[in-house]
């Protein structure tokens, strides 16, 4: 932060946390160059939904006070020429500018800024200090703070606090601890900062939890550190993730050799645990797949899919409704019958597909049945089989240099058994390799990784 760079400090008062829900009711910005102040600007804020009593107690802002004030609407374009260019300087920053950029999409514009968190320059320039709290800042400080929980009286706490620094420290020494703590996230209270010190930068899965224990999400990464403070960035894109911060409450983190281990891990993971943030990789319940017996087209059913069945299903969808758009695919583009495979249409003639061109004759008698199955047989190539390409079960080895460590991720007719770390988990897995499920992700993944070049595999005892 250059500190004769344009800043504005901000303060926002709202009706509640959450910023998909609740609304702003009041705004206070101090424009900030040269490092004094060029102008002040607040303003009440109608929120259009009901100010819980609490709020209004803590505050002192009543919803009589609010009827009369503008909407959000009104302010935003005027408001955002404000802070055009300023770098957003805000006491938990991650708050208010959740908040002002859902408020400015809400009108119809686009908001971004650089921010700045107070909380985290309190504690890099006053480490030998617990807490780090507005209340704790003005009482530490002797800051003046005219109106506390008043947008405004926060606003000018706010910008005391920072011409204290700046006096206590140095503008330089100040400009250089903000520059750092831009460049690093802000975590909620409720995380300690040695949870994340303490997941490696390193592939693995990490996983997050809230309250009660909840299971919220399940992510990898290559670099798990780096991932999960992704997770707490200031300028947190979507409303879905900002709500998914605000809800952690524990971390607990699986380093694995590499990527696939982490991708395998996380796969499985997410169906064990249905973590309420992730929505794939979770079981398809419509997998299914398409079986040719060289006269009669069907749709096999997951119930149906397994290592055993598996090579003779033509392709594998996530759903029926994907399949049968496949299909109807493959049928224009080769005008196929699929009357005649007994497929799509019941009763007797000519199907609708020949009437419309797409549709080559089959049904009519143009074509010979025999020329049209084998026509249909080469064009199902199309969808890829899931042949397993290896006499048994295999061995894919990953190693981990870093810590002189080797996993084997053990694979039979595209089922993964498991991963192991020594010749005992390896055969403890070989034991009981006859009771691994087909898995459709885990498939996906492991036929990317096979043929990727330079894969190591052996071939293990079956």
């Amino acid at each position: 932060m250059n500190l004769e760079a344009p800043l504005a400090v901000v303060d926002l008062e709202t009706t509640g946390s959450d910023p998909a829900t609740d609304r702003i009711t009041e705004i206070a910005v101090l424009e900030i160059d040269g490092f004094e102040v060029s102008a002040e600007w607040s303003t009440l804020v109608n929120p259009g939904v009901r100010l819980p009593s609490p709020i209004q107690a803590l505050t002192g802002i009543t919803e009589d006070m609010l009827a009369s004030a503008p909407r959000f609407s009104a302010l935003a374009e005027s408001l955002r020429e404000r802070l055009q260019g300023r770098l957003l300087i805000a006491h938990n920053v991650r708050f208010d500018y959740g908040f002002l950029r859902r408020e400015f999409e809400r009108a119809g514009l686009r908001f971004h800024a650089r921010t700045l968190c107070s909380v985290r320059l309190s504690r890099r320039l006053y480490p030998q200090h617990a807490r780090h709290d507005l209340d704790s800042l003005i009482e530490r400080h002797e800051l003046d703070c005219p109106a506390r929980h008043r947008a405004r009286g926060d606003a000018e706490a706010l910008w005391h606090f920072l011409r204290v620094a700046a006096a206590e420290h140095g503008e330089e020494i100040l400009a250089v601890a903000a520059r750092q703590v831009a460049r690093q996230v802000a975590l909620p209270p409720h995380l300690e900062r040695a949870a994340i010190d303490a997941i490696p930068e390193a592939p693995g899965v990490y996983l997050l939890y809230g309250e009660g224990g909840r299971p919220l999400y399940v992510g990898k990464s290559t670099n798990m550190r780096s991932r999960v403070l992704q997770h707490f960035a200031a300028t947190l894109r979507s409303e879905k993730e900002m709500r998914l911060a605000r809800e952690v409450r524990r971390i607990d983190w699986e380093r694995t050799a590499g990527e696939l281990g982490a991708l395998l891990r996380e796969a499985r993971l997410v169906k064990e645990l249905a973590p309420a943030y992730n929505r794939q990789l979770r079981a398809p319940r419509g997998l299914c797949g398409f079986v040719f017996d060289g006269k009669r087209l069907r749709l096999a059913e997951a119930k149906e899919i397994g290592a055993e069945t598996l090579p003779l299903v033509r392709g594998l969808f996530r759903s029926r409704r994907i399949a049968l758009a496949a299909l109807r695919e493959l049928a224009d583009a080769h005008r196929l019958c699929l009357k005649t495979l007994g497929f799509d249409e019941s009763g007797t003639g000519v199907c609708f597909r020949h009437q419309v061109g797409r549709c080559a004759g089959v049904c009519s008698g143009k074509e010979n049945v025999h020329l049209h199955h084998a026509r249909f047989a080469a064009a199902l190539a199309q969808f890829p089989g899931a042949k397993w390409p290896h006499a048994g079960p295999v061995g894919i080895v990953e190693n981990d240099r870093e810590r002189e460590a080797t996993e084997v991720h053990v694979v039979d007719h595209w089922c993964y058994v498991g991963t192991a770390r020594c010749d005992e988990e390896l055969a403890e897995l070989l034991e009981r390799r006859r009771e691994s499920a087909f898995d459709y992700d885990h498939y996906r993944i492991l036929a990317r990784h096979l043929g990727k070049p330079g894969v190591r595999t052996r071939l293990l005892a079956a």
